[in-house]
């Protein structure tokens, strides 16, 4: 039988070769195009990041294929020189390290709660996780905001964790749980015949499994408070504020100057970058994980 699909497929006409031919190209071809748009705005900010300011003011930053001497590193030097921007980049990372890691933890131990152990209350609080993340953040800022103040952490590095961490964990606990129930309930029953604890499960069963959709929520959480302005200009004072605060404030005092916000901007972007391409075949892999499912 295989044979003769073989012979069947063999017997493509020269006008059906080229058909798939010109159909593959013009597939790649528009990927390409899509590709290019998306980083234009990327490569664009990248490149006047490396302009000098007079070259900034005069021409767009696409004249450094023609004129490459107004590239510089002087605007990253002078960046980095600036101690509230070197500050507010270890703000950031002291800020959207913990927060992923509590995340991650949190909500991997309380979605396989969710999914495979039985306790009084288990639906009810499912349901309240779920209601949860249908609440927006902004209603939360000014009551927490007051119970921070109350408690003397308003303004601290602690208080925008605890906050992006409440409010990273609905999510969290939801995405997790939906994967782990996906497991295999035969390989938790063996386990437990071989007498492993729910403890032992969790780390030798559902954690190897669940490391694509763990990975994914970890880049999520990680862009999220990496990229968060709103709870930071709220919750955070001038020692504490994170590098897209830094920037914001530093506006007035750069004024127009497209060199500097440029660089800043870059920065701030860079990591983010990093960390998701360093991650990116587990995203991919609960992805079709989640389709085949």
């Amino acid at each position: 039988m295989t044979s003769e699909l073989t012979i069947v497929r063999g017997k493509r006409t020269v006008g059906q070769r080229i058909l798939d031919f010109f159909s593959r190209s013009v597939v790649n071809v528009v990927l390409v195009i899509v590709a290019l748009f998306w980083l234009v705005p990327s490569v664009g900010l990248f490149l006047a990041s490396l302009r000098t300011s007079g070259a900034s003011a005069s021409s767009g930053w696409w004249t450094v294929f023609v004129k490459p001497t107004q590239l510089t590193l002087e605007n990253y030097a002078n960046l980095l020189s600036n101690p509230t921007i070197t500050g507010s980049f270890w703000n950031t990372i002291m800020i959207a390290v913990p927060v992923t890691f509590l995340v991650v933890i949190i909500g991997a131990l309380a979605g396989y709660a969710f999914a495979w152990m039985e306790f009084p209350g288990r639906d009810w609080l499912l349901i309240a996780v779920i209601v949860l993340l249908a609440v927006p953040i902004q209603v939360a800022l000014i009551p927490l905001a007051r119970l921070f103040g109350a408690i003397g952490i308003f303004g601290s590095l602690f208080g925008v964790i605890l906050f992006h961490v409440a409010f990273g964990l609905p999510f969290a606990i939801f995405l997790l749980r939906n994967f782990f129930t996906q497991v295999p309930s035969e390989l938790l029953e063996a386990a437990r015949l071989d007498g492993a604890s729910d403890w032992r499960i969790f780390v030798q069963v559902i954690l190897p499994l669940g490391v694509p959709a763990i990975a994914s929520l970890a880049i999520f959480q990680f862009l999220w408070t990496w990229n968060d302005m709103l709870v930071a200009l709220i919750f955070t004072n001038s020692e504490s504020q994170p590098l897209t605060v830094a920037i914001q404030s530093q506006l007035r005092q750069f004024g127009s100057n497209i060199d500097v916000l440029s660089s800043g901007a870059f920065l701030s972007m860079i990591v983010p970058l990093i960390v998701f391409f360093a991650f990116q075949r587990y995203f991919v892999t609960a992805l079709l994980a989640g389709s085949q499912r």
